[in-house]
């Protein structure tokens, strides 16, 4: 029997103010990564508009992101009676937002580095500091990663024997937990690099900028530590826990310093200066990534029929 909180996990389910709700960690997954790609969309699409011209093939990742949101919320409808047409359904539009992060890197990585190209490899530097974010688009091969550790049953548990019945199956080095794990500690890193790039431009002349950098590259190690350990101790699952919970923190203030920097000094709204100003949804990615890393401690993982560890 769950114990009296609020929120509680067990192996029995998630647990409400005493009452138990039929949702797996996969599930709450992958809900996780529907809502991330819609916002990612958002979030690009602010970031283009903010040339005043959208070229057409940065269109791909504005309308994509939405739309695979979509058409995952629509697969876990579909899994409730044909989890394998699911799933097939869930690995196509994964895939896709895999490739979309990859070629959204390139196309940044290409506009940062001039046709001459460049010696100096502090001028290189300066470039990436200043051209495109070349980490930003990764977060959709991220979440597409996550999506995919998501969907698939682990069969047994703890194995890192993933499986689509009937279909195929292939075998990782780490268990589910741990590969969310580390996958969450580079979405991590790559939310403190975008952040160290970003206020790189002012030179951190804030020094408040510094807080994210520290509890950024904390967050990493703590993250993939926990991947990294076989058996972590209660130590470890209270030093993790309180990360993430000071990730939410750095989060949710950086969105309202940015948020303030954006309005005027009368407290007026300008959709201009939130446009080409401090980007207010970027700090919100410290407190995503750190939701992603809590639902990776969720115990219940459901198992495919008429195995033996099915719950």
């Amino acid at each position: 029997m769950a114990e009296r909180r609020l929120i509680s996990a067990t192996e029995d389910g998630l647990w409400v103010a005493g009452r138990r709700i039929a949702v797996t960690r996969g599930q709450l997954m992958l809900l996780m990564v529907a809502i991330n790609e819609i916002f990612l969309g958002i979030d690009i699409y602010l970031a283009h508009a903010m040339n005043g011209t959208i070229r057409l093939y940065e269109w791909i990742p504005i309308i994509f992101g939405p739309a695979a949101g979509i058409i995952l919320l629509i697969a876990g409808v579909i899994a409730l009676k044909r989890r394998r047409d699911a799933v097939l359904l869930a690995f196509l539009v994964l895939g896709i937002s895999i490739v979309v992060g990859l070629l959204g890197a390139y196309f940044h990585v290409q506009r940062a580095i001039p046709p001459s190209g460049v010696d100096d490899p502090f001028l290189v530097v300066v470039l990436f500091i200043f051209a495109p974010p070349v980490i930003g688009p990764l977060t959709f091969s991220l979440v597409g990663v996550l999506g995919v550790i998501a969907a698939v049953y682990e069969d047994p548990p703890n194995s890192g024997h993933m499986v689509v019945p009937g279909l195929f199956s292939w075998q990782v080095p780490f268990s589910k937990t741990r590969q969310y794990y580390i996958w969450v500690g580079l979405g991590i890193l790559a939310t403190t690099l975008s952040s160290v790039l970003d206020h790189g431009r002012f030179n951190f002349e804030n020094v408040l900028v510094w807080i994210p950098t520290v509890v950024g590259v904390f967050a990493t190690v703590s993250t993939v530590t926990m991947g990294l350990i076989e058996k972590p101790g209660k130590g470890d699952y209270i030093t993790y826990v309180a990360t993430m919970i000071a990730l939410i923190v750095v989060g949710v203030l950086g969105f309202v310093f940015h948020t303030q920097t954006d309005l005027t000094s009368s407290g007026v709204i300008v959709p201009e200066r939130f446009m080409r100003g401090a980007p207010f949804l970027a700090p919100l990615l410290f407190a995503d990534m750190a939701a992603l890393g809590l639902v990776a401690l969720i115990p219940l993982e459901d198992r495919p029929e008429g195995s033996e560890n099915a719950a």
